[in-house]
């Protein structure tokens, strides 16, 4: 039995579950409370936020083994795919995308300015959360491109549902990756690796390999000299080329035969089909730098800025700030979709040394680093989420209206724990704040914009090292992102994640050889446990903390 042909009777409708029946919506709320809770909690003690899918999903499953007040219903794998679409995006949002903004005005000396950046930034969320919902399907942000998180969570969903093999490497995948992530290992760097674009994951296993070799064997900083920003600049400037040639240009040959090939697959298997065109991805971009200028602008209003700058200078703030939001949403959501990790501090840093290159006051430039902040996090995670639901869901007939009913009360109960995160981050952050507890990131925002830039030379390596960055993404094209991947790598700079991810590809390249398709789906797996077993051992951390 498949995983979207579960056992539960609500199954037999032709309907999603909805997000807001009140079974689910309470199970929701109470998850959303957890999430947004951990992500507060790890993200001000730890520095990181943790995926908390897989505990989303696990709640659900359990509560969905109780047998009476209606539970039961949670035995449906796609209202735990809610729960476990609520807890995420309550972890991330009230972590990464409102408390980390709203810190950086704070840690200026200006505390007044903390109520606005918690405008902007929810501003920002909700802009974020609308333009994935609506690229979501597209050719570039394609439903069965890797989004490696979303595949451990829905793989854990499955697996409960179905048992036998499947959970059994599930499990085993899951006892070996929280194992290793007790002896200190990124063991979701070897998942991620099982699971995703094998060119892409090769750049980023390059660029964390470079990260730990080259300042110890040559004495080189490479952060001093900023070369993975410029690294990430080139590759993200060929991204935005490559970005407009798919939306406005007229399809090649070669990308005129891909059409027919997944046309003539799609007979068999409608998931493949794109459910996004492109003048819809056009107007889903279009609209989202619209509400962007339109946030920063009531930033700008709520924060004083007309004190700060003139007219134009509020222009031009606004403008700045909504390029900048849009392009950092983008260049994370892709490094999320092929690798499962999101390099958001980094890319968040590249635009602060901007908004410093051009000059920017220091005020305006620290609301505007928190809006750009405040984008990305969510909309990569909610691109796992969907990921997760389209796998649940792709086996349904008629697949279309399903997947996009789904994805639908997916969205609604994201909105859920995206209302509960920014509630719970209005209520905390005056205690956080005063018993010194800020996420490390904002403080190193802060510190940046107070020390300014004065050494011209940062400009010159910027330029430098964008050029093998343009190259890389160039050669590897808009489907493997090889450019973004090899500065992620760089930025990311987790050690021994490298030899991790090169050995997971090697592993899975030689399974594949032997097995054949059956060995592609059970590497697959594995990798789902790795990253699921990693993140437990995340959440379990700071819980014994």
């Amino acid at each position: 039995m498949h995983a979207s042909e579960t056992r539960s009777p609500a199954d037999t409708d032709t309907r999603h579950p909805r997000a807001f029946e009140p079974t689910t919506a309470i199970i929701t709320l109470i998850v959303s409370v957890l999430g947004a809770a951990i992500g507060i909690h790890m993200i001000t003690t730890l520095g990181v936020s943790p995926n908390t899918s897989v505990i989303g999903a696990v709640i659900a499953m359990l509560i969905g083994r109780v047998g009476f007040l209606g539970l039961h219903r949670m035995r449906d794998v796609n209202r735990q795919n809610l729960v476990q679409s609520s807890i995420s995006g309550a972890t991330f949002a009230s972590a990464n995308s409102l408390l980390t903004p709203i810190a950086i005005p704070f840690l200026f000396g200006r505390p007044d300015l903390v109520w606005p950046m918690l405008l902007g930034a929810s501003l920002g969320l909700a802009i974020d959360v609308y333009v994935l919902y609506r690229a979501y399907g597209s050719r570039f942000f394609p439903a069965n491109a890797a989004w490696p998180p979303g595949v451990a969570a829905a793989e854990t969903i499955k697996a409960g549902d179905q048992g036998g093999k499947q959970a059994a490497l599930l499990v085993g995948g899951g006892v070996v990756g929280f194992t290793a992530a007790a002896f200190g290992l990124p063991m979701s760097a070897a998942g991620i690796a099982m699971i995703g674009n094998v060119w892409a994951l090769l750049m980023f296993s390059a660029g964390l390999l470079i990260a730990q070799y080259v300042p110890t064997l040559f004495d080189v900083n490479l952060a001093a000299l900023y070369v993975p920003h410029g690294v990430m600049i080139g590759a993200g400037i060929v991204a935005l080329i490559q970005i407009g040639i798919i939306m406005f240009a007229r399809p090649s040959a070669k990308q005129l035969e891909n059409t027919a090939a997944l046309d003539k697959a799609a007979l068999t298997d409608p998931s493949l089909l794109p459910t996004v065109d492109e003048p819809t991805l056009r107007r889903a971009l279009g609209s989202g730098f619209v509400m962007f200028t339109a946030g920063a602008v009531a930033l700008a209003v709520a924060g004083g800025l007309w004190v700060e700058l003139p007219w134009w200078g509020i222009i031009a703030f606004a403008l700045f700030a909504a390029v900048a939001a849009i392009v950092h949403e983008l260049i994370v959501g892709l490094a999320a979709m092929h690798a499962g990790w999101f390099p958001a501090f980094a890319v968040t840093l590249i635009f602060l040394i901007l908004g410093l290159i051009l000059q920017f006051p220091a005020i305006p430039l620290a609301l505007l680093v928190g809006y750009c902040a405040s984008t990305g996090p969510a909309f990569a995670d909610m691109g796992y989420d969907f990921k997760a639901g389209w796998i649940l869901r792709r086996d349904r007939r008629p697949y279309t209206e399903y997947e996009l009913d789904g994805r639908r009360e997916q969205l609604k109960a994201s909105i859920l724990g995206f209302v509960v995160a920014i509630g719970m981050v209005a209520l905390v952050w005056p205690s956080l704040f005063a018993d010194g507890l800020v996420p490390p990131t904002s403080r190193v925002y802060a510190d940046t914009i107070a020390a300014g830039l004065t050494d011209p030379s940062v400009l010159v390596n910027l330029f430098i090292w964008a050029v093998p960055g343009a190259i890389v993404q160039l050669v590897g094209g808009p489907s493997r992102q090889m450019g973004v991947l090899l500065a992620t790598g760089l930025l990311v700079a987790t050690p021994n994640a490298g030899w991790l991810v090169l050995v997971a590809l090697v592993v899975r390249v030689l399974w594949r050889r032997w097995r054949g398709e059956e060995g592609e789906r059970e590497t697959a797996l594995v990798g789902a446990g790795l990253i699921a077993g990693d993140s437990i051992h995340s959440v379990s951390k700071m819980v014994w903390r």
